[in-house]
């Protein structure tokens, strides 16, 4: 039995779990990721899926990781600062992992733009439905469709952009409105960012938000599904709004960011 698994953007609807497994599109990048997949398993990272092969139907095959992401409407657990700490720590176990990882003989479907694409491998899109839990924990990413070349404060500071959120607190409904900063905080503390991935945060913060927005503007464009119900008019407006956030509060991003 097929059973349809909930969040994503681009394969919405595509993308099903049968027994202990998880079968998706198979994509342009696909033997990219599955290398990236391999070397995780490789050098026993468990926090993501294993590469498993392709069905009959020729989609590829993933191990289901049991556990919980945080899909709307987002429960509290998700929400709390514990949760947000055990996001920044899977974080920076996943860059250590894949800190020996050559990306250079593969095709990557969306690098990081310099000067953010020089070292490392990020996983591009950490958002909430890409993390799995299990007892309140964040122990999995799935989801690496658009993961590629990147250094580590790229998806740190996407992380924060989600996670915290960094946007306009007009446009967050929950618990964490009007924590935007410090929130911000206890995720590179957790995630242990050092001074210099401090420096690069308010660029990559602001090039990510940019980079993502032009990602889900293309897929509308080209009518993906699943982009183009969600890049509405009132989509495009809250991520002028955040942009607009970002340049008002610049500096006490920057200052949280040096708090003792």
């Amino acid at each position: 039995m097929e059973v349809p698994l909930l969040g994503g953007t681009a394969n919405r609807g595509r993308v099903h779990r049968v027994g202990d497994t998880v079968r998706r599109p198979l994509r342009p990048t696909s033997s990219a990721t599955h290398a990236l997949l391999r070397h995780l398993e490789d050098v026993g990272f468990d926090g993501a899926p294993r590469v498993l092969g392709v069905d009959d139907a020729g989609r590829e095959v993933l191990s289901y990781v049991p556990g919980h992401a945080v899909t709307a409407p987002a429960p509290a657990w998700g929400l709390t600062d514990h949760a947000l700490r055990s996001v920044g720590r899977l974080l920076r176990r996943f860059h250590d992992a894949v800190a020996a990882f050559d990306p250079a003989p593969y095709h990557w479907s969306h690098p990081a733009p310099a000067p953010f694409d020089g070292r490392g491998i990020a996983h591009n899109d950490p958002n909430l439905d890409n993390v799995v839990f299990r007892a309140g924990e964040a122990v999995a990413l799935i989801d690496f469709d658009l993961a590629g070349p990147g250094s580590p404060v790229w998806d740190v500071a996407a992380a924060a952009r989600l996670w915290a959120p960094l946007r306009d607190p007009v446009d967050t409904d929950d618990s964490r409105r009007g924590r935007e900063l410090e929130r911000t905080r206890i995720l590179v503390d957790s995630y242990g960012l050092d001074d210099a991935g401090r420096e690069a945060f308010l660029p990559a913060l602001r090039d990510s938000h940019v980079w993502m927005q032009e990602i889900v503007r293309d897929g509308a464009a080209r009518g993906v599904p699943g982009f183009a119900a969600y890049w509405t008019p009132e989509a495009a407006a809250r991520q002028e709004r955040a942009m607009a956030w970002f340049d008002r509060n610049a500096a006490a991003i920057e200052e949280a960011l040096r708090a003792p």
